[in-house]
């Protein structure tokens, strides 16, 4: 939750030893804050088989970012977030195939919920190309292995402009995941033929 030890200074305040118990002004409207700021997004929900789901998938050069959304009256609620860096013979898949790795992954970790909804389901994703890649006639190996196993959902791809993918995008660029010094890491070259793996 963003700024959780600010909205919530005044309450641990009344967890020292020799602290009074009596809530003043300022701690009622922290804790009426907090209450509000629980029940409402980006507070994570209980899946609920019915509601209009959402995946939305991402990768970058070394990982995959994924958020499985739902729907309810009172607007777009996440379920799931999750992220895992790229094994090292995925870093070097085209990014069409790392896109849709992604999805794959993201359906993968999510098999369960999906398999148990009521009505086919959305993908949100940046790469356009997806919406068309499961009606090729040509298929790569990995491609047939990962058609095969989406021909189990029930679900519809929609295209969404990277400016607009900021959710998986921030978990698949996130900081924290990305290679540390002195591990082996990828390097585009300006033109983008030919991945080279270096050694820091």
């Amino acid at each position: 939750m963003k700024n959780y030890s600010k909205k919530i200074s005044s309450l641990t305040s009344l967890l020292k030893k020799d602290s009074h118990f009596p809530l003043n002004e300022e701690s009622l409207r922290q804790f009426h804050k907090l209450k509000e700021a629980f029940s409402i997004a980006p507070i994570l929900s209980h899946f609920h088989p019915y509601l209009p789901t959402i995946v939305e998938a991402d990768a970058s050069d070394y990982a995959l970012g994924a958020v499985l959304s739902q729907i309810s009256d009172s607007g777009k609620h996440p379920i799931a977030f999750d992220l895992r860096r790229l094994l090292p013979a995925e870093l070097n898949y085209e990014i069409h195939d790392k896109e849709l790795l992604g999805i794959v992954w993201a359906l993968k970790r999510w098999r369960a919920f999906l398999l148990s909804l009521f009505s086919s389901f959305e993908i949100l994703t940046d790469c356009l190309s997806l919406q068309y890649s499961m009606s090729s006639k040509i298929l790569t190996c990995p491609q047939a292995c990962w058609a095969e196993f989406l021909s189990e959902f029930h679900f519809s791809i929609t295209y969404r402009p990277g400016r607009l993918d900021t959710l998986p995008d921030a978990l698949s660029c996130w900081d924290k995941i990305y290679p540390e010094r002195g591990e082996d890491f990828i390097s585009n070259n300006p033109m983008n033929y030919q991945k080279i793996i270096k050694q820091d």
